[in-house]
């Protein structure tokens, strides 16, 4: 009796196909408003991206000054998800006048 190997038929894979589909990445774009203090916005970053205290500063200070900054590149799922996040963080505690969250919103990123 002899033995028989059977090997897997393989196909070529055109160099198209090998590429890996990515999804197309977007930024969760943080706005600026007159009702949340920096340590608002330091804490915020800090507990739902998990920057820390100087880097959360530094998007801060951005935000006050432009009136917006990336917080975040990813996929849009993802984006969505911090978005709908930052929009249920919640009133400022220092600020008497705050009523609500922060808004952001999500936007296709270059490239």
């Amino acid at each position: 009796m002899t033995e028989t190997t059977v090997r897997p038929r393989t196909s070529k894979k055109t160099k198209e196909q090998e590429k890996t589909k990515r999804q197309p990445p977007y930024n969760v774009v943080l706005l600026n408003d007159d009702d949340h203090s920096y340590d608002y916005v330091i804490g915020m970053l800090k507990q739902l991206f998990g920057y820390p205290d100087e880097k959360g500063f530094l998007l801060a200070k951005e935000v006050d000054s432009s009136g917006r900054v990336i917080v975040l590149t990813t996929t849009k799922e993802h984006a969505e998800l911090k978005q709908d996040q930052i929009h249920a963080f919640g009133p400022d505690p220092l600020i008497a006048r705050c009523k609500g969250s922060m808004s952001a919103i999500i936007e296709p990123a270059p490239g």
